[in-house]
């Protein structure tokens, strides 16, 4: 039988994870957990609720903005710190693709990092913002940078007795943009998404993010296809030179959903688009 408890604090939390891992499952949302213990595909010997250890917030902290690991999808659309910081996680959030209303009132950042799906929606955005995840145990703390915490599908640096507390966000500059395709336009998972960001200075790109989930074992930086557009002005046989490039660092699968041809494919016109529309080329769809 399993056992069940609600802890009120992240301490709690820590000390119960700390006597009962590995045979612990943490639940918040439980949009993905709740299928797999009633599918009998996860049966832990204890369950330990984390919905009211007061991790649902977000907040500013210095030059980061800091969202609690227990925030869901819709405290990330309608928070006006989000909106103002970190806008393309916002419009990952609040996207009609992405979930239905109450999926989105109940599944949270963590749990949509800690799952760590290849096509997790709220990935790409962060690698685009220089995320890191903030890790905690009876031990201590770490700060785990977020192109370093997937370590393949289903599977990321967390022990067994470690909580991700919440994600730190720096505030940086640019235009950020994210884009997915489904296989259809509501309540669907990803074929492939995107999220980039640009710094312009004087015409010219200064800084640039390319992310991209569902074309590989794990969300990822596309660092080659960034370095293309340092220094360079903006244009679409830039841009698309820079897609093409990134699904060159990619080892898209045929599934259910798609073949591999058709991510590569439309994985390279998907960030070209998303690029057209954060450096404002005219004509550039909006989605």
């Amino acid at each position: 039988m399993t056992a069940y408890y609600a802890p009120k604090t992240p301490a709690e939390t820590l000390a119960l994870l700390s006597a009962h891992a590995p045979d612990c499952a943490l639940l918040a949302g439980g949009t993905d957990l709740v299928p797999k213990l009633k599918s009998g595909a996860a049966a832990p010997g204890t369950l330990v609720y984390i919905g009211s250890a007061g991790l649902d917030y977000i907040r500013q902290e210095e030059s980061r903005l800091i969202v609690g690991a227990a925030a869901t999808w819709t405290m990330l659309a309608e928070h006006p710190l989000v909106a103002s910081c970190a806008a393309v996680l916002a419009a990952a959030a609040r996207t009609p693709a992405a979930s239905s209303p109450g999926v989105k009132n109940t599944a949270t950042v963590g749990g949509n990092l800690a799952t760590a799906s290849p096509a997790a929606d709220l990935a790409t955005p962060l690698l685009a913002l220089d995320a890191d995840v903030r890790i905690h145990s009876v031990r201590g703390t770490r700060t785990v940078a977020l192109g370093d915490f997937f370590t393949g599908p289903g599977k990321t640096v967390l022990l067994p007795d470690e909580l991700i507390c919440a994600v730190s966000i720096p505030l940086c500059g640019g235009i950020s943009v994210f884009e997915k395709i489904g296989r259809r336009k509501a309540m669907s998972i990803s074929v492939v998404n995107t999220a980039v960001r640009l710094v312009l200075e004087q015409g010219r790109c200064r800084e640039a993010r390319i992310a991209l989930g569902s074309v590989a074992p794990v969300p990822l930086r596309c660092r080659g296809a960034e370095d293309m557009l340092i220094g360079k002005e903006p244009g679409r046989e830039l841009f698309q030179a820079c897609g093409a490039e990134a699904l060159r660092a990619c080892s898209p699968i045929d599934d259910a959903a798609a073949t591999a041809w058709y991510r590569r494919t439309a994985g390279a016109a998907l960030v070209a688009r998303a690029l057209g529309r954060a450096a404002g080329l005219p004509g550039t769809p909006e989605e």
